[in-house]
């Protein structure tokens, strides 16, 4: 296994949108990757174009027939709206197909041991996406169509996800609760979209709900206190890293009150590869609304995983996924 590092994306990605001043728009992607390149951290990364997930990757995570509909609705002209939130486009489908896909290639490169790490530039995001619908502009959870991969497909038999966000991922854990092949942890804040986990669904769940105003020493705090036992006695084969940076404090979305630093504490997990995760894990970076901000932690991210990577003795790969993310 080599130390290079894979930038997964597809132009179609870039054409999806949900109209108008919608937050979770285009613009993201060139915000992520405008500054990677002028920073110099994209001449760090491999390009990769993300297949589109076939209906069988899709239908390990979701109802074949939530699969089937979705397809079948996708407009030719306009928009269509799917809940409140969230809408298609006519290039709507085809984005959240490579977005899934992405997962999909990402963890074939990673446990193929093409590439070590890899960073999935797609959107729509996935992790509101639940196993029959989708919401809060998610179509397909695309993390929960790479752990199923991964686990039926690979044949892996633990693979933990890690998700912290200002927005609970109800999406990853209506799909993944009661799979005692996956054990998911994470943090969000209390009482906010969408007013879910603080009852978890399964055993396989380790949910911890933040007050608003939480800071990033009370966040490392529910790392060490509640997420790491329960990762150190599943000891998975993969560790999926769901990170979304909306709970920064310069987002306006949501009320706690990180900073760049917490994300990086945030990760620590990770910085364990060899006694988590055998070496291995894959992360999907959520990006946020805060344009520059999403941009300073990316650029650090990768520097960080390349830095890792290279001086590291142990193999650990990850994907970093910017359009899983900041969702409300």
């Amino acid at each position: 296994m080599n130390g290079a590092c894979a930038w997964i994306t597809h132009r179609d990605c870039r054409l999806h949108e949900m109209g108008e001043g919608h937050p979770e728009c285009p613009e993201r992607l060139d915000a992520i990757s405008d500054y990677l390149v002028s920073t110099g951290l994209m001449n760090l990364l491999i390009p990769y174009e993300a297949p589109a997930a076939t209906p069988e990757q899709l239908g390990r995570a979701h109802a074949m027939l939530y699969v089937r509909e979705l397809m079948a609705s996708a407009p030719r002209e306009g928009y269509l709206q799917l809940d409140p939130d969230t809408s298609m486009n006519p290039h709507s489908l085809s984005a959240a197909l490579h977005a899934a896909g992405a997962a999909v290639l990402a963890t074939d490169l990673v446990l193929g041991g093409e590439v070590q790490r890899a960073f999935c530039a797609v959107r729509p995001p996935g992790h509101h996406a639940s196993r029959e619908a989708a919401m809060g502009f998610c179509l397909f959870n695309n993390v929960a169509v790479g752990i199923r991969h991964a686990l039926d497909f690979h044949g892996l038999q633990r693979v933990a996800l890690a998700d912290f966000d200002v927005h609970h991922g109800n999406g990853s854990e209506d799909i993944l609760a009661g799979d005692e092949r996956v054990l998911m942890v994470s943090t969000f804040q209390r009482d906010l979209y969408p007013f879910l986990g603080n009852v978890p669904l399964g055993l396989n769940m380790e949910n911890v709900a933040l007050e608003r105003g939480t800071g990033g020493a009370e966040l490392r705090r529910a790392f060490e206190d509640s997420w790491r036992p329960r990762l150190e006695a599943f000891r998975p084969q993969l560790l999926f890293i769901s990170a979304g940076f909306d709970a920064h404090r310069a987002d306006e979305m949501g009320g706690l009150r990180w900073v760049e630093d917490d994300a990086a504490g945030a990760e620590a997990p990770e910085f364990a590869p060899g006694s988590l995760a055998d070496g291995l894990s894959i992360r999907a970076a959520r990006f946020g609304f805060s344009f520059s901000n999403a941009s300073s932690i990316t650029a650090r991210s990768v520097a960080s995983d390349f830095f890792h990577v290279t001086s590291s003795s142990r193999a650990s790969a990850s994907v970093i996924n910017p359009a899983m993310s900041w969702q409300v």
